[in-house]
């Protein structure tokens, strides 16, 4: 993985350090296939996503419209999400989103316009997808971050505010799953 750096002072949204951030990350060519994201105000550019994790996200997506994902949402697969406020600009592998937002001219939608993000871990992106990306979701408001860990030997790291609900092995069979209530958020 690539990282490039900018020089940044105050918060991301006021003034030009975010805009000149964006441009750099909206200007860095890379090779076809390659992720570019900003992560935590650093340009990063990941080789191209595995072949699993195209077919998990694939498979994801097609649960969600079977399961009857309302009309005015959609499952978008390398979408943009911006998180100004902690430096940070992702290209998860599966969001789901209003439509309407989606449609709006530009390179990214806010982070805050989702409502599910899913993140499928690659060899270089398991630390940022385990620790800056669910944090800059949840500073969002996100409501509902996945990360399916294909790299994981146990869970997320104990320094991380997430739980784990589930674990299974890939490609081990999967529990039924039941609705259950979200717990109360404490202020």
């Amino acid at each position: 993985m690539t990282a490039l750096t900018a020089e940044h002072d105050g918060p991301p949204q006021e003034g030009r350090a975010w805009d000149a951030l964006v441009h750099l990350w909206a200007d860095t060519e890379a090779q076809a296939g390659c992720m570019v994201e900003i992560v935590d105000g650093i340009v990063t550019v990941a080789p191209p996503r595995d072949v699993r994790q195209n077919v998990i996200a694939a498979e994801f997506s097609r649960a969600l419209y079977r399961q009857g994902l309302s009309e005015n949402r959609g499952a978008y697969q390398k979408l943009a999400l911006a998180v100004p406020a902690r430096w940070g600009l992702s290209v998860p592998n599966l969001v789901v989103a209003p439509g309407a937002v989606v449609r709006r001219p530009g390179h990214f939608a806010p982070a805050a316009a989702a409502e599910l993000v899913v993140e499928i871990t690659s060899l270089t992106s398991a630390v940022h997808d385990r620790l800056c990306k669910p944090a800059g979701y949840a500073s969002a408001g996100v409501p509902l971050y996945l990360l399916v860990d294909l790299w994981s030997s146990g869970g997320p790291p104990p320094s991380t505010a997430s739980r784990t609900a589930r674990a299974t092995a890939p490609g081990a069979p999967r529990p039924s799953v039941s609705r259950a209530t979200s717990p109360s958020r404490s202020t």
